[in-house]
């Protein structure tokens, strides 16, 4: 148990840098848009880059790394996007941006199949969503530190500063995991060809409904991500730093704490009911859905930020049973793939989400935007409600 905690940890800051390189951005965006004379339009394109990019990779990242090794894969990935991540402080416009942007989604789309596959095969049934809980905190952790942080950062040392000095941090915490992290107890001796683990997952009873929903919800948490602290910044008159600490830390901290309860209340559930886990998944989400709505009708900043908050909590309960779920869907020797899937559905829809939000902003505005991820989320919630009582594979 010691190991599998080691495990965890290790691959928690991986997860940590994960999401604070590819994030931190967001919160730079006011700099950015200055700086290289970016538009509305542009801006909503950097992420959709990142998203439908990291998307197309998503396909083959999980078989990848059940074919090449998990660990193998996960030293790769951090190793190639720290780099990445130093080279966007180099850009020079749009075009060299968006380049690094799309460099950006390539390498990271390789760790998070990889890593929860090493966490699920670590921890039995009984405490498997509080493991992934564990892992997925790293994430929340790096969307807060690339908010308000990252923010602070890029007024005081300039932007390309900050993509510089996370890009060193990377580089050398990859050296930390060649050194430290446990090789798998559990090897699969057999990995199935990109066709037939792909055609089994597909063919598995239950992954089409798993499959809409997490492209819904990514849909609603990718908008949030990429326009909430601009959003503040222009309609409520935030200052920069202000608008970065707001629209993570109202998120971030609630969906940590959404998380730690969804986590122990799966696996606390899933003990006397074979859908405690999904149970677990559809109160969060229709906790998301109330909020989500209030967020695109909310008035004042205060009321937003409490719709955030609120939000968040709901989405962290959803997003720390996904894996876990999947685990009783599919094989082991398919994990990796199949979540992959679910990552390919999540970017693709989230890159439409990032781009659309931006070329409707004259239209519709950010508020309705967000009204209509309220919605989506609702439907998910009672399409959740509706999956067949999972059947653990094999």
């Amino acid at each position: 148990m010691t190991r599998s905690w080691l495990l965890v940890g290790l691959l928690g800051v991986v997860a940590l840098l994960n999401y604070l390189d590819r994030q931190v951005i967001f919160s730079l965006l006011p700099l950015l848009r200055t700086d290289l004379q970016l538009t509305d339009s542009q801006i909503g394109l950097l992420g959709a880059v990142f998203l439908w990019i990291y998307s197309f990779c998503s396909l083959f990242a999980g078989w990848t790394g059940q074919r090449f090794g998990h660990r193998q894969v996960i030293l790769l990935s951090l190793g190639a996007w720290s780099i990445v991540t130093a080279a966007t402080g180099l850009a020079s416009g749009f075009a060299s941006l968006a380049a690094t942007r799309a460099a950006m989604g390539i390498t990271e789309a390789f760790y998070i199949p990889a890593a929860l596959a090493m966490v699920t095969a670590a921890y039995p049934e009984r405490n498997r969503s509080l493991a992934v809980s564990l892992h997925q905190s790293g994430i929340y952790f790096g969307i807060l530190l690339g908010g308000g942080p990252g923010a602070v950062a890029g007024a005081a040392l300039g932007w390309r500063n900050v993509f510089f000095a996370l890009g060193v941090i990377g580089v050398i915490y990859s050296f930390v995991i060649l050194k430290a992290l446990p090789a798998p107890a559990n090897i699969q001796s057999h990995t199935p060809d990109y066709v037939h683990a792909t055609g089994s997952i597909l063919r598995a009873r239950g992954f089409w409904p798993i499959f809409a929903i997490f492209a819904a919800v990514s849909f609603a948490n990718w908008m949030v991500a990429t326009w909430m602290p601009l959003y503040l910044y222009d309609r409520f008159g935030f200052n920069l730093q202000a608008a970065g600490l707001s629209a993570t830390v109202f998120t971030q901290v609630s969906g940590l704490l959404g998380m730690m309860l969804g986590g122990w209340m799966a696996d606390h559930l899933s003990r006397s009911r074979p859908r405690g886990r999904i149970t677990a998944q559809t109160v969060g989400l229709l906790i998301g859905a109330v909020f989500m709505i209030l967020t695109g009708s909310a008035a004042t900043a205060p009321l937003l930020l409490a719709a955030l908050f609120l939000y968040s909590f709901g989405r962290g309960m959803y997003d720390c049973n996904v894996m876990p779920v999947l685990c009783d869907v599919v094989r082991e020797n398919e994990r990796s793939t199949a979540y992959s899937l679910l990552n390919f559905a999540g970017t693709f829809v989230g890159g439409v989400a990032a781009y659309g939000a931006g070329a409707l902003r004259s239209l519709i505005g950010l508020d309705g935007a967000l009204l209509g991820a309220g919605v989506i989320i609702l439907c998910s919630a009672a399409l959740l409600a509706r999956i067949p009582t999972p059947r653990t594979a094999a």
